[in-house]
């Protein structure tokens, strides 16, 4: 979607287009997504939940997938009744339990919007190209920190699903899929697709313990959307990374636009200030909404806008955490 000036003066597409592709303001290649490498090992994915020490560089509050036994100790009053190891406590003649290491990996997962609101902006770059390098950004780090990477990248049309995995070669199989979603603008349909199919996927792929990152617009996520999110915040952590463009948040100066989708454009006056207050609270209420979200211990909700620098924003966001 392009916006026009205020005196309806048309642009030129061809042109717009081409200087997008060499700034990768449009669409992203993997060459700048694999550049994000050094922003992106630098940037601590930090779990906010702590209960039970394991083994490896994280603290979890999770016992069942992934835990390992790691030895018996003689009971000691707190412990879990459950966990007393039956075996050890007959033969020794004394009380023992269990104690249990929980597998070093995470499984580090990124849920990409690619649906047609998301190929927009009016300044910085669009906000599929700003999920692209949230998302690379993510893989980085969690390839930095042993974690297993997993993806799902969807639109009305298009669903790529990635199974979690260790290495490098997982982070350059999730850029090349993210630079070829950056693309799929030009398939879009008529209707705004919502996000339950999606959603419903995530929470078959998601293992307890996993730290899930959703990068969208959160445009039309669906009646269903609060209960998925609600069963992926019991045992996970799940972080909303909402991206946005200045346009959504307020109307431009007084005038006449015209605003182009595709072949098809549209004029509209910003002259009204009801229309114009009526506007910004709508946002504003699609940013509460979002935000209470974060009344489930699992969820948090971070703000990023297309004229912002992406790697800030999840820099400051993950501090708050």
């Amino acid at each position: 979607m392009s916006l026009f000036d205020r005196r309806t003066k048309p642009i030129d597409l061809k042109s717009v287009d081409s200087v997008a592709d060499g700034d990768n303001l449009v669409h992203v290649s993997p060459a700048t997504l694999i550049a994000l490498r050094g922003a992106g090992e630098g940037l601590a994915l930090k779990a906010s939940r702590i209960a039970a020490r394991q083994s490896g560089n994280y603290l979890s509050r999770f016992k069942g997938r992934g835990m390992e036994f790691d030895e018996a100790r003689l009971y000691q009053p707190g412990d879990d009744v459950r966990t007393l190891d039956w075996r050890v406590t007959a033969r020794t003649g004394k009380p023992h339990t269990k104690l249990f290491r929980e597998e070093r990996e995470r499984a580090v997962l990124t849920w990409v919007d690619m649906r047609p609101t998301m190929f927009f902006a009016t300044r910085g770059a669009f906000k599929s190209v700003i999920a692209a390098r949230a998302a690379a950004l993510i893989a980085w780090s969690a390839n930095q920190q042993g974690d297993r990477l997993g993806s799902l990248i969807f639109n009305a049309d298009n669903h790529h699903e990635l199974r979690p995995k260790r290495g490098k070669s997982a982070v350059l199989q999730l850029l090349q899929q993210l630079s070829a979603a950056s693309h799929w603008h030009s398939q879009h349909n008529e209707q705004e697709p919502d996000a339950n199919n999606a959603l419903a996927r995530l929470r078959r792929v998601a293992k307890p313990g996993s730290l899930i990152f959703l990068i969208s617009d959160f445009r039309n996520l669906g009646p269903q959307a609060e209960s998925h999110l609600a069963q992926l915040s019991r045992h996970n952590d799940v972080v909303l990374l909402h991206i946005h463009d200045p346009l959504e948040q307020a109307l431009p100066q007084r005038g006449q636009y015209r605003v182009a989708w595709g072949q098809r454009s549209n004029v509209f006056s910003s002259g009204n200030k009801s229309a114009q207050s009526n506007y910004q609270q709508q946002f504003e209420q699609h940013c509460q909404q979002l935000q209470q979200l974060s009344r489930f211990p699992g969820i948090h909700y971070l703000s990023c806008c297309t004229s912002d620098d992406v790697l800030q924003c999840l820099q400051q966001g993950l501090r708050r955490r």
